[in-house]
């Protein structure tokens, strides 16, 4: 053999330019301006102009601070979904959003001036309007970060004045249908916001409190009840209250039963107490009374109208019964507040004028003149007092000390109160028939969200959408100066959407006095008045992002309504859902959306919630500066999102060793297309080997397998199928096999052709199927694909992604060379084995015996050409028994390695009989020397 000869030269050995080390965190900025620079959204657009329309909403993020992991994660989604649906078919236009509007972005503000009250409205708007669009920049600038193709040019504002007029006329086309009244409602109040708040600004967190029973003197027996119960002495018979809101009390106006519960009379201490007989048991342990007798009973409704003495205002009130009472806990006689409560309030009501409503407390949450001695206290300090004052009095029957879950204000995070104030409601009754029968028609994803938002629909009440702020859209309404009723018509709702369009936008409302907006002769139509003053409170930030699908959808040509989907957390169905949903039902009748899709929150690798202070937070740009946008990316197509996503560094280096595993399988291709060119070099389907037929087939269930899984926004689905068949089917065994055909066949044969015309059609194919989620990596694997004219060569962005072919091969066939491939998968660990114990380093090296009996002896002796191609061994040699060495998987096969026959060839690394043969190259084997001579 020639010490001198270096064959290598004649091999094909592969070449590109496409490196291994990805370095995404510094190329993808470099993209991001690029695409930028290309337009490349604006074309893709364009490119798929006259396709199926398909259009995603997007569901405006707030404006008032930096993206977060939740955002980041609501991006990528949609940004999945809007490349998959511009590369299979349809024209995806994407219009991103902001919410700008709003106590938060007002209270930042604020503190940014370092000013409270010193400041006009005008001016506090146009410094929250500055610091609005300060963050819509830097999110924008975060978004397209991570990759995310929209018309960033042209994005929808709730602040601009196209969008305030939209909403005025949405608001006056629901106020001329009599969907809006003002009235004096108990609403959830923040009072350190200073505001009313809507059901969606409510959390629920656990506060530690104390309950109360508290003893009312009955002061009138109607019908002498209380009498035929046992109750012996009138002013020693006492109907016992329960409640964790001590401050509530001074607004006690009635006592509720449950009209078909069995009270009872008990005796104890001398005294006659009224309560559920259910509850008589836990609410003598309470107050530590073992000793007590119940005397007698009757149904709540029998004791209605009976009346009782506050314990320390002076005020007699009734007894009244409603189906709202429960014996779920308390004493089953209800303290009833109708200021701060909506049952309670409701349930008087029906007795007004002989119950009033009276509000207590003001709205920075302080006690006023109407509690009497406990003016001016906060209500935490008069919970207190209140106690101490009842115990003085000797009616306080019992405290608990307990931990409860209580609503708290979204924003600040303090407690809020129940206070009946005059608000502008939405009436949701009037609408919620309509409403619930629309969503028969809404396809849900996962399909349990309907049944969720079908419930939340039926228990909401009506939806109160005024703010005591100042910034964002004026309620659009005007008051007669002389009779004090609230005027809205058509005219001046059209008047005040003029006012905001012609003039820029709402601050307009705060310039412009009402006689200047109302059109000219306007009258009070209760007293004929022609002087008016303008409503001081505005909507609802619910209001302004429930009204998008029309100020976005239904008013814009290029786009639809009902739009295709809308993408959203899971906190959204009492949200941004909700409320586009009932503005879209009292506007037009319809649902805004044919589908919603929604995500769980992201939290840490131990499945806990974020926060500052486990020090367990990460942040977007943490990741893309660390290891990249498309590794973010791949971590959302990674997980099953409709639950708890989780994230930690653990899991980020997982996701970069499956990325690695991508990127080296289209590294390897690339290097072995380098020299192909697909408009003179590819080899039909036909006189492809059987091999690369069998890998095409593969792909082919690869594309049917993922075109099922991106319709139904599966995307984990698609991750592990992408990762299985680059590391199974391609690197584990076709990418594998083949190379001995790439390196060693002649450059332009016609079996190195034919692998390559399978790897090209692979590629190309993987590039455009996961270009959606690796978005960044596909368009830099493009452009060093061998241009094709069939296919823009300008991005992966502007084609389409292949469809799956119905029988592309027989079953028969893939069991054949499925089977091959589990053989192969023995053959490997018999391999491994012989390598461990130092019998053979390369696996040319061996020749293995495969020992088998029956039919896997006739089908394995059949396809026997081609297994040492497949082991990638010198020989393979066949032979009835059961004696091999090694023992795997398939059932009746063993396995035993020996040494190849004949001499190495250095060229092809076989060894084989035939070295010598050829005296022009003694040191080759047949085939290598044929190949070079």
């Amino acid at each position: 053999m020639s010490q001198q000869q270096d064959y290598s030269k004649t091999l094909n050995l592969p070449n590109t330019e496409f490196s291994m080390r990805a370095g995404l965190p510094a190329k993808e900025p470099e993209m991001v301006a690029n695409w930028e620079k290309q337009r490349l959204y604006y074309k893709m657009v364009e490119n798929n102009k006259g396709k199926p329309l398909f259009v995603l909403h997007d569901g405006p993020p707030y404006a008032n601070a930096n993206i977060h992991m939740g955002t980041a994660l609501n991006k990528v989604l949609k940004d999945i979904i809007v490349r998959r649906k511009n590369l299979c078919g349809y024209q995806s236009p994407y219009i991103p959003g902001w919410d700008t509007h709003g106590l938060p972005i007002e209270l930042k503000a604020l503190k940014e001036l370092g000013a409270t009250a010193d400041i006009s409205p005008i001016e506090l708007r146009h410094h929250c309007r500055d610091f609005a669009l300060r963050f819509v920049e830097n999110q924008k600038e975060e978004f397209q970060r991570l990759g995310t193709l929209a018309d960033y040019d042209n994005p929808y504002l709730t602040l601009r004045p196209e969008f305030e007029a939209r909403q005025i006329e949405i608001f006056g086309e629901m106020a001329n249908k009599g969907y809006i009244y003002k009235g004096l409602k108990p609403v959830y109040w923040c009072p350190t916001c200073v505001t009313a708040l809507a059901e969606a600004e409510i959390e629920y967190s656990e506060d530690k409190c104390y309950s109360i029973y508290v003893k009312f003197n009955a002061v009138q027996d109607r019908n002498g009840v209380l009498a035929r119960m046992g109750a012996a002495d009138l002013n020693k018979t006492y109907f016992v209250i329960w409640t964790t809101t001590t401050w509530t009390l001074p607004g006690n106006m009635a006592i509720c039963l449950g009209p078909e519960y069995e009270y009872c009379v008990v005796l104890a201490n001398g005294e006659y107490y009224v309560m559920a007989k259910e509850l008589v048991a836990s609410t003598m342990k309470a107050a530590k009374i073992e000793n007590y007798e119940i005397l007698g009973s009757a149904q709540g409704k029998e004791l209605e109208y009976c009346q009782y003495r506050h314990p320390f205002m002076e005020r007699i009130s009734p007894i009244i019964v409603g189906d709202h009472v429960t014996l779920e806990s308390g004493t089953g006689c209800v303290h009833t507040a109708p200021g701060h409560g909506v049952e309670d309030f409701e349930v008087c009501t029906k007795h007004y004028p002989e119950i009033e409503t009276i509000v207590p407390v003001d709205n920075l949450g302080n006690m006023t003149e109407l509690a009497g001695e406990f003016a001016g206290l906060t209500t935490d300090d008069a919970n207190k007092a209140i106690a101490k004052k009842l115990e003085e009095l000797g009616s306080l029957f019992a405290i608990e000390k307990i931990i409860h879950q209580y609503p708290h204000c979204w924003r600040c995070k303090d407690p809020i109160i129940f206070r009946a104030t005059e608000q502008w409601f939405c009436s949701i009754d009037d609408i919620k028939d309509q409403t619930i029968k629309a969503l028969d028609d809404v396809e849900f994803i996962p399909p349990w969200g309907k049944n969720r938002m079908v419930g939340m629909v039926k228990d909401r009440s009506d939806w109160c959408i005024s703010r005591q702020r100042t910034w964002g859209v004026p309620i659009p309404i005007f008051y007669c100066k002389k009779c004090g009723k609230y005027h809205v018509d058509e005219e001046s709702i059209q008047a005040v959407s003029k006012l905001f369009r012609e003039k820029g936008g709402s601050d307009a409302w705060y310039t412009t006095e009402a006689e200047d907006i109302l059109p000219k002769g306007t009258k009070c139509k209760y007293c004929g008045a022609t002087e008016f003053t303008k409503e001081t409170d505005i909507m609802d930030v619910w209001f302004d992002s429930g009204v998008t699908h029309a100020s976005v959808l239904y008013d814009n040509p290029d786009l639809k309504w009902p739009c295709d989907l809308y993408l959203e957390g899971t906190d959204q169905y009492r949200g941004w859902f909700q409320s586009s949903l009932l503005t879209s039902i009292a506007w037009k009748g319809v649902a805004p959306y044919k589908s919603v899709c929604t995500h769980g929150w992201v939290v840490d690798g131990e499945g806990r919630k974020m926060s500052k202070s486990l020090g367990n937070g990460m942040e977007p740009s943490e990741i893309t500066d660390q290891y990249g946008a498309d590794i973010l990316r791949l971590w959302v197509a990674s997980s099953d999102y409709h639950a708890d996503i989780r994230i930690s560094k653990d899991i980020l280096k997982q996701l970069s060793e499956v990325y690695r595993k991508i990127r080296n399988t289209a590294r390897y291709i690339l290097g072995n297309i380098s020299d192909f060119d697909p408009q003179t070099d590819m080899v039909s389907f036909e006189d492809l080997t059987e091999l690369d037929q069998w890998a095409l087939a593969k792909f082919n269930e690869l594309v049917a397998k993922l075109e099922e899984a991106y319709d139904n926004y599966e995307f984990h689905i698609i991750y592990h199928a992408l990762h299985n068949f680059c590391t199974i089917d391609m690197s584990n065994f076709y990418l594998d096999v083949i190379k001995d055909r790439l390196y060693v066949e002649g450059k332009s044969s016609q079996g190195r052709r034919a692998a390559q015309t399978t790897i090209y059609t692979i590629l190309r194919g993987l590039t455009l199927l996961f270009a959606p989620i690796l978005c960044f990596t596909a368009e830099e694997i493009w452009k060093y694909m061998p241009q094709d004219p069939n296919y823009n060569s300008e991005s992966v962005m502007f084609n389409e992604v292949p469809k799956a072919k119905k029988e592309l091969v027989s079953a028969e066939f893939m069991y054949k060379w499925d089977h091959i491939h589990e053989v192969r998968d023995d053959v490997n660990k018999a391999l491994e084995e012989a390598r461990n114990k130092k019998f053979i380093g390369k696996s040319l090296e061996a020749k293995v015996v495969l020992s088998c009996e029956g039919e896997l002896y006739d089908f394995l002796t059949k396809v026997k050409e081609a297994l040492a191609t497949v082991f990638i061994v010198s020989q393979v040699e066949i032979k009835k028994g059961t004696d091999g060495q090694y023992k795997g998987n398939v059932e009746g096969l063993s396995v035993s390695i020996e040494k190849a026959d004949g001499q190495l060839c250095p060229r092809c690394w076989m060894y084989s009989d035939t070295v010598g043969s050829d005296p022009k190259h003694p040191d080759l084997c047949a085939r290598c020397a044929q190949i070079i001579g």
